[in-house]
């Protein structure tokens, strides 16, 4: 719990209070579909960016699992993570091929690792794109507050086409939370769906802050879903309480939630996630769906 003495990270007390949790559910072990690594420069700016949050946000954030990168890859496997991603996402023109060839090397060393790649809405981002598809990339990460561009991009059709047609998922980070941004918020997102319905849309922190409007796309769109990280929380739910009375919906989309964590930049241990999706109390059947 996030709440009293709660054990150091990377101990075995911490990885024990996260096994209690899903192991009595009678799973192999669980999946995160967001966590982040990346190369250790671009690491080093995201913390530098959380450790400065707290004008930002109000509030501190302090990192719980900050360490060196194999630390971090034990740390899952202690947990019982079964496979993970590597969230990567560019800020700007000419990174986003060069973040894929890091994704593809560190998930060809770390065989419970997804495959990861993201894009950016520049010229050559068809050309990468198809790159990464053909070199067996299993997921996509955009980050639409970070990046600063809309996904209604044209420069975007071809690759959201291309994702489409290879049935690959996309983990969009497009809600307005924690800050909003120039293009933030449903409206993009609701535009690309319109001309690719097809298209595997998994909206990150459950659309935070637009929630119900994000459900609604999950709700509308077959191949849309949400995942769960940060959400539900005592540190999301201070400034973006989830609307209770709209969960008997989130427990109706249970086959298109997934867990996810933010692992390593959560400011609490990695059990009180789990936590948070148990207190809502929508049952053992979509606690195993979601995990």
């Amino acid at each position: 719990s996030q709440r009293g003495a709660t054990p150091a990270p990377f101990t075995t007390a911490d990885a024990t209070s996260v096994r209690r949790l899903w192991e009595p559910l009678g799973l192999p072990g669980i999946v995160d579909i967001h966590t982040h690594f990346m190369p250790d420069n671009v690491l080093a700016k995201v913390w530098s960016y959380f450790d400065s949050v707290g004008p930002l946000l109000g509030r501190e954030w302090p990192i719980a699992y900050r360490a060196g990168e194999q630390v971090r890859v034990h740390g899952l496997d202690a947990f019982g993570v079964r496979a993970f991603t590597s969230m990567i996402y560019a800020h700007k023109p000419e990174m986003a091929a060069w973040l894929n060839s890091w994704a593809g090397a560190f998930a060809a060393r770390e065989p419970r690792c997804l495959h990861t790649s993201t894009f950016y809405p520049e010229p050559g981002a068809a050309r990468y794109t198809r790159s990464a598809i053909d070199a067996g990339t299993r997921i996509f990460k955009v980050h639409v507050q970070v990046g600063d561009f809309s996904p209604d991009d044209p420069l975007l059709d071809p690759v959201w086409g291309m994702i489409a047609e290879a049935g690959l998922p996309v983990i969009i980070h497009c809600g307005s939370g924690p800050a909003p941004g120039r293009f933030t918020g449903p409206d993009p997102v609701a535009a690309v769906l319109a001309r690719f319905p097809q298209l595997r849309l998994i909206v990150a922190h459950m659309g935070t802050t637009e929630y119900l409007d994000f459900l609604g796309l999950a709700e509308r769109y077959a191949h849309v879903g949400l995942d769960t990280t940060m959400s539900f929380t005592d540190f999301a739910e201070l400034d973006a309480p989830y609307p209770r009375d709209a969960l008997p919906r989130v427990k109706a989309l249970g086959h298109k939630i997934f867990w996810g964590s933010d692992y390593p930049n959560i400011p609490y241990p990695y059990a009180h996630g789990i936590e948070s999706l148990m207190r809502l109390d929508l049952g053992d059947d979509w606690l195993r769906k979601v995990l």
